[in-house]
């Protein structure tokens, strides 16, 4: 459902005063909640709120045939549903564009920061190795489900469990978990999506908001223990980008994902 020309006015003269309606700066996240182990047949899970946005993420581990051109490393998959329960907007069938375009973000976000040590993953050169699926869900959309499914599903990574693999039968005893985490490096990845409502910059937007934005930008960091690294880049919406407002995005981008990061070590220790 369209939010309409008079709403999406109100909010732009806001902005311009760089006000929004509950109260917030323009680059302030609303309240972060994060839950783990909400799944108990999960390898590892997630809730995350983000004001009253809601999705959870789940991580489930397979064994499959590596990629003929990757012979000796894992897989990673990454699927988000956008279920009807959570938006008017949403109805049941093949995935719509926008969840190919989430489930894009969180899976380059996280491949490309290198966080999980593929390798590692590795059974059987050439014939078996552990695949990991990311199965997101949306709960509730206020707005902002980019950066919400990306947290979700970064913490379930650092939450999973390996199962159990008998090697003998080549096989996992599903129900049955090691008490070794996912072969992840130190760098976390988490990403940022900056939106352009007129000509003003904000996170985090309440759905109105993001209807009312002409482009979005999601930025993908990640910190290796020296710096921060920009680790991939998204642009989504029909409007453009300056290049001293991409300039502008990625030095905020920087500062954000302190805070954020922050933020995560503190509700996942």
């Amino acid at each position: 459902m369209e939010i309409s020309t008079l709403t999406k006015e109100r909010i732009k003269e806001f902005l311009v005063q760089d006000k929004r309606f509950d109260g917030r700066k323009l680059l302030d996240f609303r309240e972060i909640e994060i839950e783990t182990n909400v799944s108990k047949n999960a390898e590892g899970s997630c809730r995350v709120k983000l004001g009253d946005t809601e999705v959870i993420a789940g991580v489930k581990i397979d064994v499959t045939e590596p990629y003929t051109d990757k012979e000796e490393e894992g897989t990673l998959a990454t699927i988000i549903e956008l279920l009807p329960l959570s938006s008017p907007e949403f109805e049941y069938g093949p995935p719509r564009i926008e969840a190919v375009e989430i489930a894009r973000i969180v899976d380059r976000g996280i491949r490309e920061s290198g966080f999980i040590d593929f390798k590692k993953l590795c059974i059987k050169k050439e014939e078996k190795v552990f695949s990991v699926l990311i199965d997101i869900y949306s709960i509730n959309n206020a707005g902002n489900l980019i950066d919400a499914a990306c947290l979700a599903s970064v913490i379930a990574l650092k939450t999973a469990k390996m199962p159990k693999y008998d090697t003998k039968k080549e096989k996992i005893e599903y129900g049955e978990w090691t008490s070794k985490g996912l072969p992840l490096n130190e760098n976390m990845p988490l990403t940022i999506t900056f939106y352009k409502v007129g000509k003003k910059i904000l996170i985090d937007p309440v759905k109105e908001e993001g209807d009312s934005s002409e482009a979005r930008l999601s930025v993908a960091l990640s910190n290796n223990g020296k710096e921060i690294l920009i680790n991939a880049l998204q642009k989504g919406g029909g409007g453009v980008f300056s290049e001293e407002e991409v300039e502008k995005i990625l030095d905020l981008a920087v500062d954000k994902f302190k805070e954020l990061e922050e933020k995560v070590n503190k509700a996942v220790k």
